[in-house]
């Protein structure tokens, strides 16, 4: 299977994944899924955005009761990694092939899910097709938001032979949530193990500040008479990274665009994107509003004005810590927090009893071509899942 995905989308010259929601690689994707189900006999459902969930009913038993719901997503940070996503799919799929070599009849459903638009890396709202399943974001405000070349995602998921209309995936069938990823970090290195599970996921957003001044010429303009939205950019930057430094959190301005982007003339409007987590709610919530009053004064300074529009915020998501428990037993697995946002943050939030499995990451790097996990690693995120499965599937276990 991994050898099947590994040119899907992948960059020549790079070696990074532009796997983006409903373009090319990513509707390969989706169909190398359904056909990976259909050959082990699962029940594939696609809904109306391209959601999937492939179920796995038991012989007897309790096939119409709710199950246990594991996968990730299929689509890619631009210029991405191999593992971030793609791995709990296919690891997912791993474990069903083991349960099986096993012998093992789940007592209840099993399924096999792929949201899309995880990364938010085309429309800027991270965990969408999650969001809209259940209803955190509302498909009357998810069809008006466009791409980087102003395409509607309305339009972008028609143009994928996808219709809206068809209805979402329901979570009514969904008892627990377990995803299995690549852990972004290096907790896991530290600890000298290769699997662990999720206690937490830190409150993150993305936040657009848009720098506004004048136009002018980059010769002839004296720099007293210059009313430069880069320089208020550039100082908000470091005021970010030294903010998130003194305060051990997260803070990252990692695109911008710029009008009229001319070599030589100063820019009219800088707009600028920052991503910002935090240990706590409160936590964000200050360094960000710190971050734009530094910004503010120096717009004063500079001439120039701030406009910052939240985009996309997550609260914290505390795990559930019996659930967590439970599975940690079966392995004496580490449970560590992530600062990564994933779309098992959503189902928690949502009321589904959730919990992520982390595949160590050697050197920690994530969305970018250089992430990476040892093959050796990987087998054991299966075992692992394999035994979560087989615990919260299994005949006469807890509800």
């Amino acid at each position: 299977m991994w050898r099947d995905l590994s040119p899907v989308g992948r960059s020549a010259s790079s070696g990074g994944y532009f796997r983006q929601p409903w373009a090319s690689a990513e509707s390969e994707l989706r169909a190398w899924f359904a056909a990976e189900c259909t050959s082990r006999g699962l029940v594939v459902e696609t809904d109306g955005i391209g959601n999937q969930v492939a179920w796995w009913s038991p012989a007897s038993g309790r096939s119409e009761e709710p199950g246990v719901l594991t996968g990730s997503h299929l689509d890619s940070v631009l210029d991405g990694g191999a593992y971030d996503g793609p791995l709990g799919v296919v690891s997912a799929l791993a474990a069903i092939d083991l349960l099986r070599e096993r012998g093992f009849e789940p007592a209840r459903p099993i399924g096999v899910s792929v949201f899309v638009e995880e990364e938010g890396s085309r429309f800027g709202r991270a965990c969408l097709g999650s969001r809209l399943v259940t209803g955190a974001t509302t498909w009357d405000e998810a069809r008006e938001l466009r791409d980087r070349d102003g395409v509607f995602l309305a339009d972008a998921v028609s143009a994928a032979g996808l219709d809206p209309a068809q209805g979402l995936l329901s979570l009514d069938r969904v008892a627990t949530f377990v995803e299995l990823h690549v852990e972004q970090g290096r907790d896991l290195v530290d600890r000298d193990v290769a699997v662990g599970l999720a206690t937490e996921i830190w409150p993150h957003g993305r936040w657009r500040f848009d720098f506004a001044g004048q136009a002018n010429h980059a010769g002839t303009t004296r720099m007293e008479d210059r009313h430069d939205p880069m320089l208020t950019y550039a100082m908000t930057a470091l005021a970010a990274d030294k903010q998130a430094r003194l305060a051990g959190q997260r803070a990252t301005f990692g695109r911008i665009s710029v009008e009229p982007n001319g070599t030589n003339a100063v820019p009219s409007l800088v707009t600028a994107w920052l991503d910002a987590r935090a240990s706590t709610d409160e936590a964000l919530a200050e360094m960000v509003a710190l971050i734009e009053r530094q910004a503010d004064e120096r717009a004063g300074r500079d001439g120039t004005s701030l406009v910052v529009t939240a985009e996309s915020v997550s609260r914290s998501v505390a795990f559930d810590p019996d659930l967590a428990a439970r599975l940690a037993a079966i392995g004496d697995w580490p449970v560590i927090p992530t600062q990564a946002g994933h779309d098992a943050g959503i189902l928690s939030a949502a009321g589904i009893p959730t919990a992520m499995v982390f595949v160590r990451n050697p050197t920690g790097i994530s969305h970018s071509p250089d992430e990476h996990a040892e093959t050796a690693d990987c087998l054991a995120g299966v075992d692992a899942l394999a035994d979560v499965l087989t615990e919260l599937a299994r005949s006469g276990a807890p509800e």
